[in-house]
């Protein structure tokens, strides 16, 4: 065994380290790394995690200050605050506390709520985890890759995001996909020779730098820089903290915008108007910045985040994690779903059935040669390390077990890895009696083009298995000079020894699943590598009918066109290349709707990519998990229909919230405007503006509890601004008109003075803003034929009865409300109820009338490099000097040097 290396590095390699490492030779890298080729010893590599901090770029931690922030940032109630202010100099002392307490409680009520979701998305990004395999103590072992630190040898596998920049080591056929930092298409070749001093980043062949992805091959390499820096690091650690855009967010902008331009325009016009007429000019702005406050939804990212963070908790629950709170409802968008037949329709629990001999081979030598034909590492109980699923179920099967000891004489001498384009790997190994032999293991149909002769046995044998639903690897062998050195043009002249028959049968609730998904208006097709036969009889075999199949060779004699008709009728896409799924994915996306696809090979990273979202499972390849959205902690579709669900359902409820701001509160706030033209006297104190709005926000929180309607989750729905602007339009008279009734009570019935007739409207705006949430959250009629759940419930009833008591309270006189008569009360009842039918009136009109949603056009924006980025977090404050952290030094330190330097200083 390599020795371990506990020794204290001197200094790890120099700034712009990559580049400095790539032109230096790997002995004299690991010696200033104070390393050898075995890896550090677990002691020394947590010594340096403590001295270097976590391998990562950014922090997910929720920052209070930042959610604070957020809430104090709008322009309008900085204007609201500095008028305020001005009051109190000049002697409305009393106004001026007022209006910032209830201030103060608006915006304490969404930081706690927006905190509150900013935990729960620290919480979801926690549970995802990114592992490497490393040489640590002597043997490979899985880390996590923030844990990684300069000195550590990683090994590196096909489909690997390259987790720090490495010094390579051994090479096997490596490749690299650097577009994520050169945007170079074309992988990149990589060997162990030192490159010239000064050589560009896209020209660093003797490194593995982060972020990059494994394109083929596999590699040994040890680390030279972490965290920010990496060259990744660098790019990232400059990168803008705000997210790109999800559809739904951007329709959340469009809405706020829409308000937010009526308040400008209405809250202008009512100043101008009330100067005109003479009011005092403090007056005046108070009242104008307060209806402004009222009208823009203020509480809406708050309700959001609330409704959000309440179904990520549920999804997780059902074992569902998101990368990000909005992926939920971009979730919810999906109508068609492409995703493997591993796992999702079969059980993923793959045994080994048998093995199938050809041409004299016996049962026992097509065992060993399966088991010695892998590209997988054992730790040092003889454990495969990584590797392929159907690679650990034959090492693990009984009818292996008699081999696996005498696998220590078979001597592996060169590896050929697998990869997607030849489906096949290869190993050159010496048998006990010191005979070299080439071992191909792979697709039956990639193996069997490199055989010289296939008995038709063999083949009648092949088609039965796949007639029978199951999963064959075929073995060949040839004899071969002894090298290390293999090439795919190594791989002629085989001869078949036989097949490996696994077993993965159809799951037992999957029918259930993909009918429940049918209900949910989402058409469900099969992108697998497998053989279009057994996806066929899978299929088949859950009641799919009418089952439509194409082959990767059917996809490349078709052009965009015809490929776009064609996935209409066809069910099944069978071996195909992973540039195919993703064409497949972008014609889908061409008809319009939102495309999900589910994958978890490096195989399925592009239309991971391509997709409107990319879902993925914990145990997936890194790549995958990289390019994904969503991570189901088990591969189950029942529980993707469950996040489906929760996503409508979230969007359902947001809406609730947004058409009530259209509604009832928009036109409360326009009666108040158009009162402050007649009246004498402001319609309403601007602290009692706020506190009715404050009131009508805390009775919507409860919105993300609330139940929603079957027919609201069975098809997708998007952002349709012209919609809400209709139902701006349509219900906002309709809450003016009854605003307008109560100013006649107030005035010709009841006599009301400035006092008084505050009170009075106080109470009658808010009873019916608040209460006709009852009527808008449902297509259906309230209370008989749709519940709203307890909580809205209770809310809503207890804002309305707190709004009718403040006036009998001790708080009257401070808040300026006198008590009302009984008979009052009587009119405003009567006012609410014909004013909730009449809205129900309106509503059956409003959606009979109203035309069918435009769904928007696709848009995927470059979201790769910030996924990426994502994968080296840590819940640990980073702390840095600039941009990134000092890099230590190339060379050792001179003797007798004492004292940290610079680059050492603590880190905190």
């Amino acid at each position: 065994m390599t020795p371990v290396s506990t020794t204290v590095a001197t200094r790890p390699v120099a700034a712009g380290r990559a580049a400095a490492a790539a032109a230096r030779p790997t002995a004299e890298v690991l010696r200033d790394l104070g390393v050898t080729g075995g890896g550090l010893s677990s002691d020394e590599a947590q010594r340096r995690l403590r001295r270097w901090g976590p391998n990562a770029v950014h922090s997910h931690r929720a920052r209070a200050w930042l959610v604070l922030w957020h809430q104090l940032r709008s322009p309008l109630l900085g204007l609201l605050l500095s008028a305020a202010v001005v009051s109190y100099f000049v002697g409305e002392r009393s106004d001026a506390g007022i209006i910032g307490v209830i201030v103060a409680l608006s915006v304490g009520l969404g930081f706690v709520n927006e905190y509150r979701a900013e935990k729960a998305a620290q919480s979801l990004h926690a549970k995802i985890r990114h592992r490497a395999v490393v040489l640590r103590d002597g043997r490979p072992q899985e880390v996590e890759v923030t844990g990684l630190v300069p000195g550590d040898v990683v090994e590196l596998r096909l489909g690997d995001i390259v987790p720090a920049d490495l010094r390579l080591l051994q090479v096997t056929g490596l490749e690299c996909s650097e577009s994520v930092l050169t945007g170079e298409s074309l992988p990149v070749a990589k060997d162990l020779s030192p490159v010239p001093p000064g050589t560009a980043l896209a020209e660093l062949s003797g490194c593995a730098l982060m972020g990059t992805v494994v394109h083929s091959g596999s590699g040994r390499g040890v680390v030279v820089a972490t965290g920010a820096e990496a060259e990744f690091g660098k790019i990232a650690a400059g990168l803008s903290g705000h997210q790109l855009e999800t559809e739904f967010q951007v329709g959340l902008r469009r809405f706020s915008m829409l308000l937010v331009y009526v308040a400008g325009a209405l809250t202008t016009s009512i100043f101008i108007i009330n100067v005109a007429l003479h009011k005092p000019l403090i007056d005046a702005l108070l009242f104008s910045l307060a209806i402004a406050v009222g009208i823009t939804p203020q509480l809406l990212p708050a309700v959001v985040s609330t409704s959000l963070a309440a179904g990520s908790r549920r999804m997780s629950r059902r074992k569902v994690l998101v990368k990000r709170l909005v992926c939920i409802e971009d979730l919810g968008d999906v109508d068609v779903l492409f995703t493997d037949k591993t796992g999702t329709l079969t059980q993923g629990r793959i045994d080994f059935m048998r093995a199938v001999p050809v041409g004299g081979a016996s049962l026992e030598e097509v065992l060993r040669l399966g088991l010695v034909c892998t590209e997988t590492g054992v730790d040092d109980k003889g454990r495969p390390v990584g590797g392929n699923p159907l690679d650990a179920a034959l090492w693990y099967s009984p009818a292996a077990a008699s081999q696996r000891s005498n696998l220590c004489d078979w001597k592996r001498i060169g590896v050929l890895p697998f990869d997607h384009e030849r489906r096949m790997v290869s190993v050159t190994v010496t048998d006990p009696d010191g005979a070299t032999t080439l071992i191909t293991k792979g697709a039956p149909e990639a193996v069997l083009a490199c055989c010289t002769e296939v008995p038709q046995t063999a083949r009648q044998a092949l088609d039965a298995e796949f007639a029978a639903a199951n999963r064959v690897v075929a073995v060949a062998t040839r004899p071969a000079p002894a090298t290390t050195a293999l090439t795919a043009a190594d791989e002629h002249d085989l001869h078949l020894a036989g097949l490996l028959v696994f077993l993965d049968p159809p799951k037992p609730d999957a029918a259930k699943a993909l009918g429940r998904l049918d209900t949910l208006g989402i058409t469900v097709k099969i992108v697998t590598g497998d053989n279009p036969a057994v996806a066929a009889k899978v299929c088949h075999d859950l009641g799919l009918s009418e089952v439509g199949v194409l082959t990767g060779t059917d996809l490349d004699a078709m052009d965009d066109d015809q490929l776009t008709a064609a996935i209409r009728h066809t069910t099944v896409f069978a071996r195909v290349s992973p540039e195919q799924k993703a064409r497949i994915v972008r014609m889908q996306r061409r008809t319009g709707g939102d495309v999900a696809f589910l994958g978890d090979g490096v195989n399925d990273a592009l239309a991971l990519h391509a997709a409107d979202v990319g879902i993925s499972v914990d145990s997936a390849t890194d790549v995958a998990k990289d390019a994904a959205d969503v991570i189901l902690l088990e591969k189950d579709l029942g529980v993707l229909a469950d996040g489906v669900a929760e996503g409508r359902r979230i969007f359902a409820n947001t809406i609730k919230y947004v058409l009530m701001g259209t509604s009832s509160n928009f036109g409360n706030m326009f009666s108040a405007a158009g009162a402050s033209l007649f009246l004498s006297f402001l319609p309403m104190l601007p602290s009692q503006i706020l506190l009715n709005n404050l009131l009508y926000d805390v009775s919507q929180l409860a919105i993300p509890t609330d139940e929603v309607d079957e027919e609201q989750v069975r098809r997708p729905a998007h952002w349709d601004i012209a919609f809400i602007r209709r139902f701006m339009v349509c219900f906002g008279p309709i809450s003016s008109l009854f605003d307008f009734v109560t100013f006649a009570v107030m005035l010709a019935v009841f006599h009301a003075g400035p006092a008084q007739f505050h009170t009075g409207w106080f109470v009658e705006s808010l009873a019916t803003q608040t209460l006709v949430i009852f009527a808008i959250r449902t297509r259906r009629i309230p209370f008989w034929r749709s519940r709203p759940s307890l909580p809205l419930t209770l809310t809503a009833l207890g804002v309305v009865a707190l709004g009718a008591a403040l006036p009998a309270t001790p708080l009257a006189h401070v808040l300026g409300f006198q008590l009302l008569p009984t008979g009052f009360f009587a009119a405003v009842a009567a006012m609410v109820a014909v004013y909730l039918v009449l809205v129900e009136i309106g509503k059956r009109i409003f959606y009979r009338a109203a035309p069918a949603p435009v769904p928007p056009q696709p848009a995927i924006g470059h979201r790769h490099l910030r996924r990426r980025a994502a994968r080296f977090s840590t819940i640990t404050r980073l702390q840095r000097s600039g941009a990134t952290r000092r890099p230590p030094a190339t060379k050792p330190r001179p003797t007798g040097t004492t004292g940290p330097r610079r680059s050492e200083a603590p880190r905190t």
